[in-house]
C-alpha cells in the first residue's frame, strides 16, 4: 500500500460503507447532529447509526462534544486529510507511469 498504510486502509474502509457515506454527507451539510437527528433520516436504527458513527468516529472522519443529554457528532476535516494525501499519492503515481508510458512509446 502506500506510505499512509493502515490509517488510509481504514479511512477508505469506513467510507466502503453507504450508510457512512450518507452519514458523513449529512454532516457535512447540516453540521453537527445527535443520533437521533441522523437516524430519522436513514431507513437504519438508532443502534445501527451509532454503530455506524463508531466506525467512521474510529477511522478519524466524525468527532463528536456533548451538548446536554446528547452527543453531537461533526465531520472531522483532518481525518480526510489521510483520505486525500492518499489518493493524491495514487494520483501522482498514475500521471508518473502514464509519462513514462508516452515517453517510452516515442522512442
Amino acid at each position: 500500500m502506500s506510505t499512509y498504510g493502515t490509517a488510509a486502509e481504514t479511512v477508505l474502509d469506513a467510507l466502503g460503507d453507504g450508510t457512512r457515506r450518507t452519514i458523513v454527507q449529512r454532516l457535512r451539510s447540516h453540521g453537527p447532529l445527535a443520533v437521533g437527528e441522523l437516524a430519522d433520516t436513514l431507513p437504519v436504527s438508532r443502534p445501527a447509526v451509532s454503530q455506524h458513527l463508531k466506525v467512521l468516529k474510529s477511522a478519524g472522519l466524525v468527532s463528536d462534544r456533548a451538548a446536554g443529554t446528547r452527543r453531537l457528532y461533526a465531520v472531522d476535516p483532518q481525518g480526510f486529510e489521510v483520505a486525500r494525501a492518499y489518493l493524491e499519492e495514487l494520483w501522482t503515481d498514475s500521471l508518473h507511469s502514464f509519462k513514462a508510458f508516452v515517453e517510452g512509446d516515442q522512442s
